[in-house]
């Protein structure tokens, strides 16, 4: 059967809306351990950028203040609130992250598979969120459509977010990934088109940078960051700059209002919650995975608290993977569209920056984690200033991750049982507590690790003086004993007792030096000759190892 004909009569999606939130890493600039703390003033530096800084509703004026903002605000605990939306318009703190969006995109035209008929997008927003004292930015894009067959909302969710194709197929048609895509102005006018297609560019840049080349539509989506791996941003060692730090496939959300939520059977819930796009026509109706696989698919997936036949909003339903969360419910339920008050309301507002903080916790773990391998592969312990270097890059990682882990790292966000159940299914599935865990024990194993490499310098530090001083005492109690002097010169002329102070200084100079060049060895040879269990020869033999030729 055609694709045509199996979108005829499959279940009808009356809106869709899809988040993608692509978490980045933000590159150090120079030799700085981390990225710069501020990175949105450089980006506002740039002269024609297209990015802009958001007021939000929180600091404009009260016109834009709605009710919807009200229930978004009262959704999460105190602690939440401080980190969202900052403490008072007047002298107080403000919020933890800043938001940056660009205007020009207005639509995206895109070809789900080579078969299919192009698909025009609504783009509602594209952001990009900065973070105070955390070296990541998330990439946010919104857009939306209506009146499309289950089986073309599938794709879209399947297909949208990837940032560079997997593989190509033997006719050189990418995998996975739309088979085209177009950024459009508001007058329809093509501002960047994706090149998925030119498989040699992206086998040819992995090959030299070991690294994946973007597709030109994300890439372009992006600028003025750049591209850590590529030749523009070798070129500008000073311009900002990402490196992707999770998987290419971005998370993502889906609203899908349909006409009749109870026709999707489970193969399409299976689809929807574990994003899996529509499957083969001629399998229509089977699952995606093995039966055993699915068997605990409702438990571990599904929140079904309104998936009944009353309420507000009823057959609504719940799918959170981690990577997805999507909800599904009836077109016709006034509580379900409504944007003000119901769950499309909720879903752009409080679900979204649920489904944000559980990535962004996520990406600034990875994000520690990355910058602690990068130091221990840069450390050459034989060189001193290397060592330093490594030294203040853990120090600064160690002190970011304290900054991160008592600024915004959350057990729960929110007492409404809807959000927390959804913000706990996103953490579970992401596995947040064992990674925090796991990186928390490495950034203090480093932290212990210099710790003791201070202690132990410190130590030898003590050992040598020690030396020094057994060593000074012998020559200083002969000299002074009963403040006997060796020479009687306190009458002879200046000029002369000038010459012996000289002399004097020169030699316990020297001696002090030797000494502390020979203060390992010399230490060695004290601890033989306090042990009583050594005999006299075995003490004499560790003396005379005080001037052996060779490592000490």
């Amino acid at each position: 059967m055609p694709a045509s004909e199996n979108n005829a009569v499959s279940p009808r999606v009356q809106r869709l809306h899809q988040i993608l939130l692509w978490p980045l890493r933000l590159m150090p600039i120079g030799d700085a351990p981390g990225a710069p703390r501020r990175p949105w003033e450089r980006l506002a530096a740039v002269a024609d950028s297209p990015w802009r800084e958001v007021a939000d509703e929180y600091t404009g004026g009260p016109q834009n203040f709605h009710e919807r903002h009200y229930q978004e605000f009262v959704t999460f605990l105190p602690y939440v609130q401080r980190f969202l939306y900052g403490e008072g318009a007047e002298g107080g703190a403000g919020s933890g992250m800043k938001v940056f969006r660009r205007h020009d995109v207005q639509q995206l035209r895109v070809q789900t598979r080579p078969q299919d008929a192009p698909l025009l997008l609504e783009v509602v927003h594209v952001d990009l969120y900065f973070f105070f004292d955390v070296d990541v930015v998330l990439l946010n894009v919104e857009v939306s459509s209506s009146d499309l067959a289950l089986a073309q909302a599938q794709e879209l969710m399947y297909r949208l977010g990837r940032a560079y194709p997997p593989g190509w197929d033997a006719q050189g048609m990418p995998l996975h990934c739309l088979a085209q895509a177009e950024w459009l102005d508001a007058e329809g006018l093509v501002l960047s088109s994706s090149d998925s297609r030119e498989r040699e560019r992206f086998i040819e840049h992995v090959h030299r940078h070991r690294a994946p080349r973007l597709a030109t539509h994300w890439d372009w989506l992006l600028r003025p960051l750049l591209n850590h791996a590529s030749e523009e941003a070798r070129a500008q060692p000073g311009a900002l700059s990402y490196r992707q730090i999770e998987y290419y496939r971005m998370p993502m959300m889906a609203y899908l209002a349909v006409d009749e939520p109870r026709a999707l059977t489970r193969s399409d819930f299976v689809r929807l919650g574990l994003v899996t796009g529509s499957g083969p026509v001629a399998q229509e109706g089977s699952l995606p995975y093995g039966e055993d696989h699915l068997s605990d698919f409702e438990r571990r997936y599904c929140y079904d608290r309104f998936w009944s036949d009353g309420g507000a909003a009823p057959q609504t339903r719940y799918l959170c993977s981690g990577h997805a969360l999507v909800v599904v419910g009836r077109a016709d339920a006034e509580f379900f569209s409504c944007r003000d008050r119901g769950v499309l309301a909720q879903f752009r507002h409080q679900h979204f920056l649920i489904f944000l903080i559980a990535h962004f916790q996520k990406a600034a773990l990875l994000m520690f984690s990355d910058r602690l391998v990068e130091a221990l592969r840069r450390l050459n312990v034989q060189d001193p200033e290397n060592v330093r270097r490594f030294k203040r890059a853990i120090r600064s990682a160690f002190e970011g991750f304290l900054r991160f882990t008592h600024r915004y790292w959350f057990h729960d966000v929110a007492e409404q049982a809807q959000s927390r159940a959804l913000f706990r299914m996103c953490a579970e599935h992401l596995g947040l507590d064992a990674l925090h865990a796991e990186v928390k024990q490495r950034v203090t194993d480093m932290s212990a690790y210099l710790e003791t490499d201070s202690i132990r310098r410190q130590a030898n530090t003590v050992v040598r003086l020690t030396v020094v001083t057994i060593f000074g005492l012998v020559g200083t109690i002969t000299t002074g004993f009963l403040g006997m002097n060796l020479l009687a010169e306190a009458d002879a002329p200046w000029t002369e007792r000038l010459g012996y102070f000289a002399g004097v200084l020169a030699v316990t100079m020297a001696l002090t030096v030797y000494t502390m060049v020979k203060s390992k060895r010399l230490s060695d040879f004290l601890d033989a000759l306090s042990d009583e269990r050594l005999s006299a020869w075995d003490k004499l033999r560790a003396f005379a190892a005080v001037w052996r030729s060779g490592p000490g």
